[in-house]
């Protein structure tokens, strides 16, 4: 199980948009894609058959996933993530927790 998982709010911790928040657009291994952040701009060449225009685009970078941590909105700072073992009927489900304050993530 991933610690962080699209549609997570997180903080970015390290590097140039230290500080920043947003929300995860896509997990790529051990790299996140972060809605707003890491954004650069890129020459882009038309392409008629596929319908794009060129020109300068922005677009989102992916950066890693060890510069990134889960937001805990009960205490609005930057929060590390748990996983728990919950028993039901009989079948053992793992769920995400945040490990100051142990309440269950809810993406």
């Amino acid at each position: 199980m991933n610690k962080i998982i699209k549609g997570d709010k997180v903080v970015i911790i390290a590097g140039k948009d230290k500080g920043k928040q947003g929300e995860v657009i896509r997990v790529l291994g051990d790299k996140v894609v972060v809605e707003g952040v890491n954004v650069v701009k890129r020459h882009q060449k038309p392409n008629p058959m596929r319908g794009v225009e060129g020109g300068i685009i922005t677009k989102n970078m992916p950066l890693a996933i060890s510069n990134v941590a889960i937001f805990n909105p009960e205490t609005n700072k930057a929060d590390r993530v748990g996983i728990k073992l919950v028993e039901n009927e009989g079948k053992v489900k793992r769920i995400r927790v945040f490990k100051s304050n142990g309440a269950e993530i809810g993406a």
